[in-house]
C-alpha cells in the first residue's frame, strides 16, 4: 500500500470494485457487515469533520499570503476555467472527460505529497500552507464552481448539508484544541474503509473505461494545475528560484474520488457521469502524485535551490511578523551579548590588581 502513491485510497477502491462486481450479495448481508463495506457516506462526513478540526488560526495565520496564493493557483483559476470550457463544449466535457470528472480532478490537492515534498525542500511556509489543501479538499470548490455557474442545480440545501461537517469540526477544533490532536489521525485510517464502500459502486466495466481516460487527465493535472501554482509563486509570492515549489500543488487528493457521486446526489443529470468519471479520478490520483514532485523536483534543480532552504534564507521572508537569526547572526548576537560580561571581568580584574599586588607588598613592608 505505501509503495503506490495513494494507496491507501485507491487500491481499496479497486478491491471493492472487485467486490461489488463479482459478489453483490455480500454486501447485502446487512447489519455491521452492509454497514461497514457499503456505506461510505457516514465514513466520508467523518473524515471531513476531522478535516475541519485541522484549520484552526495557528494554524493558518502565519502562512495566509501563501495559503491564498496556492488556493487561487491550484483551485480558483484552473476552476474557472473548466467552467468556461464547460458553457462552450457541455456537461460531456472532451475525450471522455466530463466536467466533472475535469473539476474534481483539477480543483483540489493531495495534502500529503504536498508536506512530504515541502518536508524536505520547502521552509516552514511552504510546509504551513498545507492548510490549502485542507480548504480545497472534498466536493466543495465542485459543487461552488458548478452552482454559481449555472452548468448543474446545486440546491442551497444540499451544499449546506455537504459542508457543515467541515464548519462544525473548525468551530469544535478551536474550542477545544485536545480534539484537534484527538482527531488527527482519523483520515489515515478511515479512508480506506470509505474507499472500499465507494469501489462496490463502480462497475469493472468503468474502470476498462475510464482508465486510458484517467491517465490522460492525471497526466495534465501537474502541468496546468501545477503550472498555475508555480506562477503564483513566481509573481505573486516573489519566491524567485524556489517557485518550482509551487508544481508540487499540481496533484489531486484522494478524497475527490467520492465527488462525482456527492455532485449526483444533489442533481441527478451528472449521475451517468459517475462511474466513468469515479475511476478517472482514482487514476488521476495515482498519476498526478507521481509527476507532481518529479516535476517540481526538476524546477529546483534546475535553478540551483534543490536543497534545505533553513540554510540558505531568512525565515523572516517566509513568515511575516517572525524572524529566526541565521547561524552567523546568532554567533554574532551571542559574541555581542557576552562582551560586557567579558569587559566588566576585565575591569574587575583591572581594578583587584592593584589591590592584590598591595596586599601581596604590605608582607614586604612591615
Amino acid at each position: 500500500m505505501d509503495k503506490i502513491p495513494g494507496g491507501t485510497m485507491v487500491i481499496p477502491l479497486v478491491l471493492g470494485a472487485v467486490v461489488g462486481t463479482t459478489a453483490p450479495g455480500f454486501l447485502e448481508m446487512g447489519s455491521f457487515t452492509t454497514a461497514l463495506f457499503a456505506t461510505p457516506m457516514p465514513l466520508m462526513a467523518l473524515v471531513i469533520f476531522a478535516t475541519g478540526m485541522q484549520i484552526t488560526p495557528r494554524s493558518i495565520g502565519p502562512v495566509a499570503g501563501t495559503t491564498g496564493a496556492i488556493l487561487l493557483g491550484k483551485t480558483i483559476v484552473p476552476g474557472l476555467l473548466i467552467v468556461g470550457l464547460g458553457f462552450l463544449v457541455g456537461l460531456d466535457g472532451l475525450l471522455g472527460i466530463s466536467i466533472v470528472a475535469m473539476l474534481a480532478t483539477f480543483d483540489n490537492s493531495n495534502g500529503g505529497i504536498w508536506l512530504a515534498f515541502t518536508g524536505k525542500y520547502g521552509n516552514k511556509t511552504d510546509r504551513g500552507a498545507y492548510v490549502a489543501s485542507a480548504v480545497n479538499d472534498g466536493p466543495f470548490f465542485t459543487m461552488l464552481f458548478i452552482g454559481a455557474a449555472g452548468l448543474g442545480s446545486i440546491p442551497l440545501d444540499a451544499f449546506a448539508a455537504a459542508i457543515i461537517p467541515l464548519v462544525l469540526g473548525i468551530i469544535v477544533g478551536n474550542i477545544d484544541h485536545k480534539w484537534t490532536e484527538v482527531m488527527r489521525p482519523v483520515p489515515n485510517i478511515v479512508i480506506p474503509f470509505f474507499a472500499f464502500g465507494l469501489g462496490t459502486g463502480i462497475d469493472i466495466s468503468a474502470i476498462l473505461t475510464g482508465g486510458l481516460t484517467g491517465i490522460v487527465l492525471g497526466l495534465l493535472v501537474t502541468p496546468f494545475t501545477g503550472g498555475t501554482t508555480y506562477l503564483a509563486y513566481r509573481f505573486l509570492l516573489r519566491r524567485g528560484p524556489r517557485s518550482g515549489i509551487g508544481f508540487v500543488a499540481g496533484t489531486t487528493a484522494g478524497n475527490s474520488i467520492v465527488t462525482p457521486a456527492i455532485i449526483a446526489s444533489a442533481d441527478p443529470r451528472f449521475e451517468q457521469y459517475v462511474d466513468v468519471a469515479t475511476v478517472q479520478v482514482a487514476t488521476a490520483v495515482l498519476i498526478s502524485a507521481i509527476t507532481a514532485p518529479l516535476v517540481a523536483a526538476w524546477f529546483l534543480k534546475r535553478n540551483g535551490a534543490l536543497n534545505n532552504p533553513d540554510e540558505l534564507e531568512d525565515t523572516a521572508e517566509a513568515v511575516p511578523g517572525q524572524y529566526a537569526p541565521s547561524a552567523l547572526e546568532a554567533g554574532a548576537d551571542a559574541a555581542e551579548a557576552t562582551a560586557p560580561a567579558a569587559n566588566s571581568d576585565s575591569a574587575a580584574a583591572r581594578s583587584e590588581g592593584p589591590a592584590l599586588g598591595r596586599r601581596r607588598r604590605e608582607p614586604d613592608g612591615s
